[in-house]
Protein backbone atom coordinates (compact mmCIF):
# COMPACT_ATOMS: atom_id res chain seq x y z
CA UNK A 1 0.00 0.00 0.00
CA UNK A 2 1.39 3.43 -0.82
CA UNK A 3 0.11 6.62 0.87
CA UNK A 4 -0.08 9.58 -1.23
CA UNK A 5 2.65 12.77 -0.12
CA UNK A 6 0.65 15.34 1.76
CA UNK A 7 0.86 18.57 -0.24
CA UNK A 8 -0.77 21.63 0.68
CA UNK A 9 -0.63 25.04 -0.62
CA UNK A 10 -0.09 28.40 1.58
CA UNK A 11 -4.19 29.04 1.09
CA UNK A 12 -5.10 25.24 2.00
CA UNK A 13 -2.38 25.98 5.33
CA UNK A 14 -4.93 28.91 6.53
CA UNK A 15 -7.57 27.21 6.20
CA UNK A 16 -9.75 26.61 9.34
CA UNK A 17 -7.97 23.18 11.00
CA UNK A 18 -11.55 21.50 10.24
CA UNK A 19 -10.88 21.82 6.69
CA UNK A 20 -7.62 20.63 7.03
CA UNK A 21 -8.39 17.41 9.25
CA UNK A 22 -10.59 16.30 6.19
CA UNK A 23 -8.21 17.10 3.74
CA UNK A 24 -5.76 14.77 5.53
CA UNK A 25 -7.78 12.09 5.79
CA UNK A 26 -8.82 12.21 2.58
CA UNK A 27 -5.52 11.86 1.53
CA UNK A 28 -4.65 8.98 3.28
CA UNK A 29 -7.92 6.80 3.26
CA UNK A 30 -6.40 3.59 3.17
CA UNK A 31 -4.46 3.59 5.89
CA UNK A 32 -7.95 5.70 7.61
CA UNK A 33 -10.19 1.97 6.46
CA UNK A 34 -7.49 0.00 8.36
CA UNK A 35 -8.48 1.69 11.59
CA UNK A 36 -12.11 1.26 11.04
CA UNK A 37 -12.58 -1.91 12.22
CA UNK A 38 -10.58 -1.66 15.20
CA UNK A 39 -13.15 1.83 16.17
CA UNK A 40 -16.21 -0.80 14.97
CA UNK A 41 -14.77 -2.71 17.97
CA UNK A 42 -14.51 -0.72 20.59
CA UNK A 43 -17.73 1.24 19.89
CA UNK A 44 -19.94 -2.43 19.87
CA UNK A 45 -18.16 -3.45 22.95
CA UNK A 46 -17.08 -0.84 24.94
CA UNK A 47 -19.36 2.42 24.25
CA UNK A 48 -22.93 -0.14 24.13
CA UNK A 49 -22.36 -1.41 26.85
CA UNK A 50 -21.84 1.40 28.91
CA UNK A 51 -25.84 1.65 28.63
CA UNK A 52 -25.96 -0.69 31.11
CA UNK A 53 -25.08 1.87 33.77
CA UNK A 54 -28.41 2.39 34.15
CA UNK A 55 -28.79 -0.71 35.86
CA UNK A 56 -27.23 1.22 39.31
CA UNK A 57 -29.85 3.52 39.33
CA UNK A 58 -32.82 0.89 38.77
CA UNK A 59 -34.07 -2.38 41.21
CA UNK A 60 -33.01 -4.43 37.72
CA UNK A 61 -35.57 -6.70 37.06
CA UNK A 62 -33.96 -9.27 34.37
CA UNK A 63 -38.26 -9.80 33.13
CA UNK A 64 -38.68 -6.31 32.89
CA UNK A 65 -35.50 -4.72 31.47
CA UNK A 66 -34.43 -1.29 31.64
CA UNK A 67 -37.57 0.61 30.62
CA UNK A 68 -40.02 -1.17 33.37
CA UNK A 69 -37.90 -1.66 36.18
CA UNK A 70 -38.27 0.85 38.84
CA UNK A 71 -35.62 4.11 39.34
CA UNK A 72 -34.10 4.43 43.10
CA UNK A 73 -31.81 6.99 42.70
CA UNK A 74 -29.04 6.25 44.77
CA UNK A 75 -30.12 3.37 46.72
CA UNK A 76 -27.47 1.14 45.90
CA UNK A 77 -24.74 3.26 46.38
CA UNK A 78 -26.11 4.14 50.03
CA UNK A 79 -26.36 0.12 50.54
CA UNK A 80 -22.35 0.31 49.76
CA UNK A 81 -20.92 2.89 51.60
CA UNK A 82 -23.10 1.73 54.54
CA UNK A 83 -22.48 -2.41 54.51
CA UNK A 84 -20.17 -3.68 56.78
CA UNK A 85 -17.67 -4.79 54.59
CA UNK A 86 -17.21 -1.19 52.67
CA UNK A 87 -13.93 -0.40 54.78
CA UNK A 88 -12.08 -3.35 54.84
CA UNK A 89 -12.66 -3.77 50.81
CA UNK A 90 -11.69 0.20 49.62
CA UNK A 91 -8.45 -0.59 52.21
CA UNK A 92 -7.51 -3.91 51.13
CA UNK A 93 -8.20 -2.41 47.37
CA UNK A 94 -6.15 0.71 48.10
CA UNK A 95 -3.47 -1.36 49.99
CA UNK A 96 -2.83 -4.13 47.16
CA UNK A 97 -2.84 -1.59 44.43
CA UNK A 98 -0.52 0.57 46.11
CA UNK A 99 2.29 -2.53 46.95
CA UNK A 100 2.04 -3.30 43.57
CA UNK A 101 2.67 -0.54 42.12
CA UNK A 102 5.62 0.15 44.82
CA UNK A 103 6.79 -2.75 43.78
CA UNK A 104 5.28 -4.11 40.55
CA UNK A 105 6.15 -0.53 38.43
CA UNK A 106 9.83 0.23 39.22
CA UNK A 107 10.42 -3.92 39.06
CA UNK A 108 10.81 -3.91 34.89
CA UNK A 109 12.50 -0.57 34.53
CA UNK A 110 15.19 -2.46 36.50
CA UNK A 111 15.22 -5.22 34.74
CA UNK A 112 15.33 -3.67 31.74
CA UNK A 113 18.35 -1.42 32.28
CA UNK A 114 19.71 -4.56 33.41
CA UNK A 115 19.49 -6.20 30.87
CA UNK A 116 20.31 -3.70 28.72
CA UNK A 117 24.10 -4.09 30.03
CA UNK A 118 24.58 -7.00 29.24
CA UNK A 119 27.40 -7.51 26.09
CA UNK A 120 26.52 -11.11 25.54
CA UNK A 121 23.69 -11.71 23.08
CA UNK A 122 23.17 -15.27 23.88
CA UNK A 123 22.45 -14.88 27.75
CA UNK A 124 20.74 -11.48 27.79
CA UNK A 125 18.17 -13.13 25.12
CA UNK A 126 17.76 -16.53 27.42
CA UNK A 127 17.32 -14.21 30.14
CA UNK A 128 14.63 -12.27 27.91
CA UNK A 129 12.72 -15.55 27.33
CA UNK A 130 12.81 -17.02 30.29
CA UNK A 131 11.79 -13.84 32.51
CA UNK A 132 8.48 -12.85 29.93
CA UNK A 133 7.24 -16.44 29.75
CA UNK A 134 5.42 -16.66 33.01
CA UNK A 135 3.30 -13.74 31.31
CA UNK A 136 1.86 -16.56 28.76
CA UNK A 137 0.91 -18.93 31.52
CA UNK A 138 -3.22 -17.98 33.00
CA UNK A 139 -3.55 -17.36 36.59
CA UNK A 140 -4.96 -20.65 37.18
CA UNK A 141 -1.87 -22.52 35.97
CA UNK A 142 0.32 -19.74 38.36
CA UNK A 143 -1.83 -20.25 41.65
CA UNK A 144 -1.13 -24.02 41.15
CA UNK A 145 2.21 -23.57 41.03
CA UNK A 146 2.34 -21.18 44.21
CA UNK A 147 -0.25 -23.28 46.17
CA UNK A 148 1.95 -26.87 45.22
CA UNK A 149 5.25 -24.35 46.61
CA UNK A 150 3.74 -23.38 49.66
CA UNK A 151 1.83 -26.19 50.17
CA UNK A 152 2.46 -28.05 54.30
CA UNK A 153 3.09 -31.31 53.30
CA UNK A 154 5.25 -31.21 49.97
CA UNK A 155 5.83 -27.61 49.34
CA UNK A 156 9.85 -26.90 47.91
CA UNK A 157 9.77 -23.77 50.48
CA UNK A 158 8.56 -25.59 53.51
CA UNK A 159 11.23 -28.65 52.42
CA UNK A 160 14.45 -25.59 51.95
CA UNK A 161 13.39 -24.20 54.88
CA UNK A 162 13.56 -27.52 56.84
CA UNK A 163 16.44 -28.43 55.14
CA UNK A 164 18.30 -24.93 56.52
CA UNK A 165 16.80 -25.27 59.71
CA UNK A 166 15.37 -22.24 59.61
CA UNK A 167 12.01 -23.53 61.06
CA UNK A 168 10.85 -26.20 63.38
CA UNK A 169 7.58 -27.34 61.18
CA UNK A 170 5.42 -26.67 58.27
CA UNK A 171 4.33 -23.38 57.93
CA UNK A 172 0.91 -23.15 55.99
CA UNK A 173 1.50 -20.13 54.14
CA UNK A 174 -1.92 -19.18 52.95
CA UNK A 175 -3.57 -19.82 55.80
CA UNK A 176 -2.17 -16.63 57.57
CA UNK A 177 -2.94 -13.24 56.77
CA UNK A 178 0.06 -11.62 57.28
CA UNK A 179 1.59 -13.55 54.67
CA UNK A 180 -0.87 -13.41 52.08
CA UNK A 181 -0.22 -9.39 50.71
CA UNK A 182 3.72 -10.31 50.19
CA UNK A 183 2.81 -14.07 48.38
CA UNK A 184 0.12 -11.86 45.87
CA UNK A 185 2.53 -9.42 45.21
CA UNK A 186 5.80 -11.68 44.62
CA UNK A 187 3.48 -13.73 42.29
CA UNK A 188 2.20 -10.60 40.08
CA UNK A 189 5.93 -9.49 40.03
CA UNK A 190 7.15 -12.73 38.73
CA UNK A 191 4.06 -13.38 35.88
CA UNK A 192 4.86 -9.90 34.69
CA UNK A 193 8.16 -8.21 35.33
CA UNK A 194 9.38 -9.60 31.85
CA UNK A 195 6.80 -9.07 29.89
CA UNK A 196 6.55 -4.98 30.80
CA UNK A 197 10.11 -4.79 30.52
CA UNK A 198 10.03 -5.61 26.36
CA UNK A 199 8.58 -1.72 26.39
CA UNK A 200 11.69 -0.19 28.39
CA UNK A 201 13.80 -2.21 26.21
CA UNK A 202 12.35 -0.99 23.47
CA UNK A 203 12.40 2.46 24.46
CA UNK A 204 15.97 1.90 25.21
CA UNK A 205 17.09 1.11 21.95
CA UNK A 206 15.65 3.96 20.61
CA UNK A 207 18.14 5.91 22.52
CA UNK A 208 20.93 7.77 20.27
CA UNK A 209 23.82 6.10 20.64
CA UNK A 210 26.05 8.94 20.53
CA UNK A 211 24.84 10.14 23.63
CA UNK A 212 26.56 7.23 25.35
CA UNK A 213 29.96 7.92 23.53
CA UNK A 214 30.38 11.40 24.13
CA UNK A 215 29.52 10.63 28.01
CA UNK A 216 32.46 8.29 27.54
CA UNK A 217 34.48 10.20 25.98
CA UNK A 218 34.03 12.47 29.04
CA UNK A 219 34.80 9.84 31.49
CA UNK A 220 31.53 8.57 32.56
CA UNK A 221 30.91 5.49 33.91
CA UNK A 222 28.50 2.86 33.17
CA UNK A 223 26.33 3.73 36.32
CA UNK A 224 26.28 7.89 35.44
CA UNK A 225 25.41 7.00 32.09
CA UNK A 226 22.03 5.08 33.11
CA UNK A 227 21.36 7.39 35.48
CA UNK A 228 22.09 10.56 33.07
CA UNK A 229 21.52 9.21 29.88
CA UNK A 230 19.14 6.26 30.14
CA UNK A 231 16.82 7.14 32.31
CA UNK A 232 16.06 10.71 31.04
CA UNK A 233 15.53 9.52 28.17
CA UNK A 234 12.79 6.70 28.55
CA UNK A 235 10.98 9.22 31.28
CA UNK A 236 8.42 10.13 28.71
CA UNK A 237 7.71 6.76 28.71
CA UNK A 238 7.83 5.94 32.20
CA UNK A 239 5.40 8.84 33.45
CA UNK A 240 2.92 7.55 30.38
CA UNK A 241 2.51 3.61 31.89
CA UNK A 242 2.52 5.71 35.62
CA UNK A 243 -0.49 7.88 34.54
CA UNK A 244 -1.71 4.56 33.29
CA UNK A 245 -1.10 2.74 36.46
CA UNK A 246 -2.31 5.29 39.18
CA UNK A 247 -5.64 5.38 37.35
CA UNK A 248 -5.97 1.86 37.45
CA UNK A 249 -5.43 1.96 41.40
CA UNK A 250 -8.87 0.82 42.17
CA UNK A 251 -8.27 -2.77 40.02
CA UNK A 252 -6.43 -4.82 42.60
CA UNK A 253 -6.75 -7.46 40.20
CA UNK A 254 -9.38 -10.52 40.72
CA UNK A 255 -7.81 -13.61 39.62
CA UNK A 256 -4.78 -14.22 41.19
CA UNK A 257 -6.72 -12.70 44.21
CA UNK A 258 -10.24 -15.25 43.89
CA UNK A 259 -7.40 -18.17 42.57
CA UNK A 260 -4.49 -17.52 45.64
CA UNK A 261 -7.40 -16.38 48.43
CA UNK A 262 -9.53 -19.85 48.69
CA UNK A 263 -8.81 -20.44 52.62
CA UNK A 264 -12.17 -17.79 54.31
CA UNK A 265 -9.67 -16.99 57.04
CA UNK A 266 -7.96 -14.36 54.21
CA UNK A 267 -10.80 -12.88 53.18
CA UNK A 268 -10.21 -10.43 55.58
CA UNK A 269 -7.32 -9.27 53.70
CA UNK A 270 -8.29 -10.37 49.98
CA UNK A 271 -11.48 -9.20 49.61
CA UNK A 272 -11.02 -6.14 47.10
CA UNK A 273 -13.71 -4.66 44.92
CA UNK A 274 -13.81 -6.71 41.93
CA UNK A 275 -14.59 -10.18 44.38
CA UNK A 276 -16.43 -8.26 46.40
CA UNK A 277 -18.47 -7.10 42.91
CA UNK A 278 -18.33 -10.84 42.26
CA UNK A 279 -19.42 -12.43 45.61
CA UNK A 280 -22.03 -10.27 46.37
CA UNK A 281 -23.19 -9.20 43.68
CA UNK A 282 -23.11 -11.30 40.55
CA UNK A 283 -22.92 -14.87 42.52
CA UNK A 284 -26.46 -13.38 44.48
CA UNK A 285 -28.19 -11.79 40.86
CA UNK A 286 -28.13 -8.14 42.54
CA UNK A 287 -26.89 -7.58 39.28
CA UNK A 288 -27.86 -3.44 40.33
CA UNK A 289 -25.70 -3.73 43.56
CA UNK A 290 -23.03 -5.26 41.53
CA UNK A 291 -23.09 -2.35 38.67
CA UNK A 292 -23.58 0.60 41.51
CA UNK A 293 -20.07 -0.53 42.79
CA UNK A 294 -18.45 -1.10 40.10
CA UNK A 295 -19.42 2.71 38.92
CA UNK A 296 -18.17 3.88 41.64
CA UNK A 297 -14.90 1.94 40.99
CA UNK A 298 -14.75 3.67 37.53
CA UNK A 299 -15.76 7.33 38.52
CA UNK A 300 -13.27 7.37 41.09
CA UNK A 301 -10.63 5.72 38.62
CA UNK A 302 -11.10 8.00 36.21
CA UNK A 303 -10.64 10.87 38.35
CA UNK A 304 -7.84 9.80 39.48
CA UNK A 305 -6.46 9.30 35.82
CA UNK A 306 -7.67 13.01 35.41
CA UNK A 307 -5.31 14.27 38.59
CA UNK A 308 -2.22 12.35 37.18
CA UNK A 309 -2.31 13.29 34.30
CA UNK A 310 -2.35 16.72 35.10
CA UNK A 311 0.51 16.27 37.58
CA UNK A 312 2.61 14.68 34.63
CA UNK A 313 1.41 17.82 32.05
CA UNK A 314 3.17 19.75 34.69
CA UNK A 315 6.26 18.04 33.33
CA UNK A 316 6.12 17.93 29.95
CA UNK A 317 4.63 14.81 29.41
CA UNK A 318 0.63 13.42 29.23
CA UNK A 319 -1.66 11.53 27.81
CA UNK A 320 -4.25 14.66 26.24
Amino acid sequence: MRLKPETFTIAEVRKPSGRRIWRRLSLQWEAQLMVVPALLFIFVFMYIPMYGVLMAFQDYDLFKGFTRSPWVGLKHFRMFFEAPEFGSVVRNTVVISVLKLLVGFPAPITLALMLNEVRHMAFKRIVQTISYLPHFLSWVIVSGLVISMLSVDSGSLNIALEKLRLIGEPINFLSIPDYFWAILITAGVWKEVGFAAIVYLAAIAGVDPHLYEAASIDGASRWKQIFLITIPSISPVVIIFLILAVGNILNAGFEDIWLLARNPVLRDVSDVIDTYVYRAGILSSRYSYATAVGLFKAVISVGLLTIANAIARKFGTSLW
